[in-house]
């Protein structure tokens, strides 16, 4: 009876250290979970990036607006006959001494 007992107790014993700290244990599950939720974030991030891309390019297949949008915004271009403004804020004293 008492063998029985201390086979019981050490397979007990063997379970538990699985569960803690063998494979599939609880700090992996836990750690696991963790990763997961990291991974959704950037899959997130990611689709919203894919969906402005994915209409960025729909507009820039279905008319010149988008074309023109672009030049206008990133290569600072303007159209024929257009006057281009450019505002100069006041200089501050010390950019009005380096000028001298």
């Amino acid at each position: 009876m008492r063998l029985l007992i201390v086979v019981l107790v050490v397979m007990f014993i063997l379970l538990q250290y699985r569960l803690w700290f063998g494979d599939g244990s609880l700090s992996e599950v836990v750690q696991l979970s963790r990763e997961l939720e990291l991974q959704k974030e950037k899959l997130k991030q990611l689709e919203e990036r894919n969906r402005k891309l994915e209409a960025q390019v729909l507009d820039l297949q279905n008319g010149f607006d988008a074309y023109e949008e672009k030049a206008r915004n990133d290569l600072g271009m303007i159209k024929k006959g257009e006057t281009f403004f450019q505002i100069v804020g006041p200089q501050s004293a010390a950019e009005k001494t380096d000028a001298d």
